[in-house]
């Protein structure tokens, strides 16, 4: 073996150690506990947000109690630093206005209790959705009832500001006259180059893109082609009722979730963030006749699967992606066990998934296989009144 021969044996059984020291160090320093928080709906049993422990290892939880008792908070979000969470509380009636509310809480990650710093108006009735944008210092609501998105400011000690920027969506209404005789905002998320903010409309059967002012926190409308009222949007069959939606890691895919029709619909992007329809599947077994609407949808942290739920089959549903092309094979359905699974998530470690029961008040939990997507239950169940939200915090 020649001495330059030696040396660069030498320099990369360095680098092989080096990589090895790094990824040992990242996996003693990951959190090994979380606090899940549980958004539900106080119309029953429920007084708030719940908290349970949550062992990365094992899978098990822990309840904690009540974290904070607040008024239908049926969704959440953590800020990137973990300080602070902020709910929505769907309610129809906000101090005498047609309005739900937003509350903002710090988070005390040693004990999981929340404090209320303060709570403002979402300014549109039945708040169902929140999300910050990309840099942190704006809140984005979607208002079901109200047919309208906000944009609300987030003050430096994580307190809320009055709303900057509200519009109410508008275009061609769906054909079914009950479910969409109106825009209904169901969803909001900024891009990843915070240029724009997309809201899924299921009243209008789109999802509708606005221009967003991230210096000045507000919304505004580009027109597509057509002018008028055909307004800058993605457009979905009639009657599929866009409910939640997923992104692929590099942008390339959307995938919109159908609440009525239990559908996904995956869009290619062209360019500019503009997307055209390339697929639609459904995510039923094709023996199913019963009623059913779905609910959430997320692609596991490998890009390589993604999962929806129905509440009626009570199931979730499992798809393989293409990486190549982005289109959908369905590769399998599992009882969620409960009724009504209204929501999931999967946990930081990307091993397990964990669904909100609603109708049954449970969180029931499932180990994923991660070379091939599938979804096994295991025995960490837990009680809790009416949840329909997920949220992970690591512990300090």
């Amino acid at each position: 073996m020649t001495n330059m021969t030696k040396t660069c044996f030498r320099t990369l059984l360095l680098s092989v150690v080096g990589v090895l020291y790094a990824l040992s160090a990242i996996a003693q320093n990951s959190p090994k506990h979380y606090i899940l928080y549980v958004g539900t709906y106080t119309t029953g049993e429920s007084k708030g947000i719940y908290a349970y422990r949550y062992d990365a290892a094992s899978g098990l939880l822990q309840s904690l109690g009540l974290a904070a008792a607040t008024e239908n908070p049926s969704f959440l979000a953590v800020d990137a630093k973990n300080e602070h969470l902020y709910a929505v509380n769907e309610t129809g009636n906000y101090k005498g206005k047609s309005s739900g509310g937003v509350t903002a809480f710090s988070i005390d990650r040693k004990t999981a209790k929340l404090s209320q710093l303060d709570q403002v108006a979402s300014e549109g009735a039945d708040p169902c959705y929140i999300s910050l944008d990309r840099s942190g210092k704006y809140l984005l609501v979607a208002n079901y009832t109200g047919g309208t998105v906000a944009v609300l400011p987030v003050l430096a000690d994580g307190r809320l500001g009055e709303a900057t920027s509200v519009l109410p969506d508008e275009g061609t209404l769906g054909p079914n006259k009950e479910r969409q005789e109106k825009p209904h905002a169901h969803w909001i998320q900024a891009t990843a180059r915070n240029r724009f903010v997309y809201v899924s409309d299921l009243g209008l059967d789109r999802v509708l893109i606005y221009k967003f002012d991230a210096t000045r926190g507000t919304l505004s409308r580009g027109e597509s082609a057509g002018g008028g009222k055909d307004f800058f949007s993605a457009k979905l069959a009639p009657g599929t009722g866009p409910r939640h939606v997923a992104f692929s890691a590099d942008g390339k895919f959307m995938y919109v979730l159908g609440e009525m029709d239990a559908t996904v619909t995956v869009f290619a992007n062209d360019d500019k963030e503009t997307y055209r329809s390339i697929q639609k599947i459904s995510s039923l077994p094709a023996n199913f006749s019963g009623e059913n609407t779905a609910a959430e949808i997320a692609i596991h942290p490998n890009g390589k699967f993604l999962y929806t739920s129905n509440r009626g089959a009570d199931s979730i549903a499992q798809f393989s992606i293409d990486q190549r092309s982005g289109k959908l094979t369905l590769a399998g359905q599992l009882s969620t066990f409960g009724k009504e699974p209204r929501h999931f998530t999967i946990d930081p470690t990307g091993k397990r998934l964990l669904v909100a029961n609603q109708n049954s008040n449970n969180i029931v939990e499932y180990a994923i296989d991660e070379s091939t997507g599938k979804l096994s239950k295991v025995g960490n169940d837990v009680s809790v009144p009416s949840p329909v939200c997920l949220v992970f915090v690591p512990e300090e």
